[in-house]
């Protein structure tokens, strides 16, 4: 079994992710912290205690590495959707998952989730971290397109299932820009800090935006 999950480098798949998201993380703090002009492939590598080739092995480029952090911006969300029980409502689902979340169970670990701020912040002024995020986004409509058309019993290339998935994907997007702008703006924070409130704006969110098609129990 071992051997059917390593690649071509004798790598397994599961320690190349570890390793991705290592390289992401150190990528992520040098971007804030200097810029991302100011960052090289070789500050990276060095960081990291890589060669710059090995970087290069991993991502297409230095504003790539990004993507891993980026990613665990949504991995929370993603993780209660997979999880969406048929009976149950998505307010009352999302309730259930965030109200139950502490530091020690969470998917994400809550540097990871600070970093994934930062970088989604900063591809407001950065084009290729926004290239970054956005890629972020597409992986999640994909996973969206999967979630709902289960849901749906029907195909994930169902056109409505697609064209929901776009919308609950765009609702996800602007949100977590949203709460990102404003934890790091230093904004009040109240609003964030019920997760019965929370569940309740994104499932509004997700229904209107889909019509909806999404949010109610299903037979």
């Amino acid at each position: 079994m071992e051997a059917k999950q390593r690649g071509a480098g004798g790598m397994s798949e599961q320690r190349r992710l570890r390793l991705r998201l290592e390289i992401s993380r150190e990528a992520a703090r040098l971007f804030w912290e200097q810029g991302v002009a100011a960052t090289s492939g070789d500050q990276i590598a060095e960081a990291v205690g890589l060669s710059t080739r090995t970087i290069w092995r991993h991502f297409r480029s230095k504003e790539a590495c990004a993507e891993p952090v980026v990613m665990q911006g949504v991995v929370t969300l993603m993780r209660a959707l997979r999880g969406w029980p048929r009976e149950i409502s998505l307010e009352d689902h999302l309730a259930a998952e965030l109200g139950g979340l502490t530091r020690e169970n969470a998917p994400v670990d809550f540097t990871d989730e600070m970093l994934a701020m930062k970088m989604i912040r900063l591809a407001d002024t950065e084009p290729a971290l926004r290239t970054a995020w956005l890629m972020a986004c597409d992986q999640t409509e994909h996973q969206l397109c999967a979630i709902i058309g289960e849901r749906l019993g029907r195909p994930d290339d169902d056109l409505e299932v697609r064209m929901a998935a776009a919308a609950a994907a765009a609702v996800v997007r602007v949100l977590d820009e949203h709460i990102g702008a404003a934890i790091l703006g230093g904004a009040d924070l109240t609003e964030f800090a019920d997760a019965r409130s929370v569940a309740d704006r994104v499932a509004r969110a997700i229904r209107t935006a889909t019509g909806g098609l999404v949010g109610d129990p299903v037979a």
